[in-house]
């Protein structure tokens, strides 16, 4: 297994700062979000993003993702929703990343129109996206926040260029299981993320472990051989507690979980 962390813990932080407390807790890559507050995003020039490989480079950590804000079940017309999904596509192969997430967006709509919209439109990226290298990734999250809702789309786009990321909370909150979860988005998954809450009426984040989350089933789910991504949202909740004290920590945890999982053979074929 590896692991990586989101930048979204660390608002506005240096890329150089992200990638030293990678280096020095032990994660193998960042999810850089994709935003203007942030040292990287879809406008940046390409000597800024240049200079970010050489500073990743010298860290020894990789980009795992690109974590965009397209979102491609939303209506509205499809050229503006494509130029954003090639510009984060452009961004990921300069910074050498395999995936960019996208979200569904497709709230307030028939769920037939949104998920028109999001086959459209995913469909229509995806070989560009794999012609550079990368796959564009779908999240569980908001209109399909679970894995069957996600993989009711990307059945019918049927292409390598687009996939799904895994994110533990939606799914739990949308009342699937881990094994449900995995069990749908079968050969889609790029990645997973993990996070942890208190409940599903307070979200601010909490170190791994330390809520109610299904995390140990969520990650005997996934591929041995995957990523496991912690997606901190310190941004969205200030007063939670500050990531870097608790990056050591939580690679331990996962470790622990990923171990006890290959000990009980857990790879995502556990009864319900």
């Amino acid at each position: 297994m590896k692991y990586a962390f989101s930048t979204l813990g660390l608002p506005g932080a240096p890329l150089d700062r992200s990638a030293a407390l990678a280096a020095a807790h032990g994660y193998d890559a960042l999810e850089l979000r994709a935003h203007p507050e942030e040292p990287l995003h879809p406008d940046s020039p390409p000597a800024d993003r240049a200079a970010a490989l050489r500073t990743l480079a010298a860290a020894g950590v990789a980009v795992l993702g690109v974590a965009g804000y397209a979102r491609v079940a939303a209506p509205g017309a499809d050229e503006p929703v494509l130029a954003e999904l090639h510009t984060l596509v452009r961004l990921a192969a300069d910074l050498e990343a395999p995936y960019v997430r996208v979200f569904p967006g497709g709230a307030e709509q028939p769920e037939s129109a949104a998920d028109a919209h999001a086959v459209r439109r995913l469909a229509a990226a995806a070989p560009f996206a794999e012609r550079h290298g990368v796959r564009i990734l779908l999240e569980t999250h908001d209109s399909h926040r679970t894995g069957a809702a996600a993989a009711r789309v990307l059945d019918r786009v049927g292409h390598g260029g687009a996939g799904a990321l895994w994110d533990v909370l939606h799914t739990w909150l949308g009342g699937e299981s881990p094994t449900r979860s995995r069990r749908a988005l079968d050969r889609h998954l790029g990645y997973v993320q993990v996070k942890d809450v208190a409940s599903a009426q307070e979200l601010t984040p909490l170190g791994l472990g330390a809520g109610v989350l299904p995390l140990a089933e969520a990650v005997a789910a996934a591929a041995p051989d995957g990523w496991l991504c912690w997606e901190y949202e310190k941004r969205w909740y200030p007063g939670a507690a500050e990531l870097p004290g608790q990056l050591a920590r939580g690679r331990e945890y996962l470790e622990q979980l990923v171990a006890r999982g290959a000990g009980t053979g857990g790879t995502g074929a556990q009864a319900e």
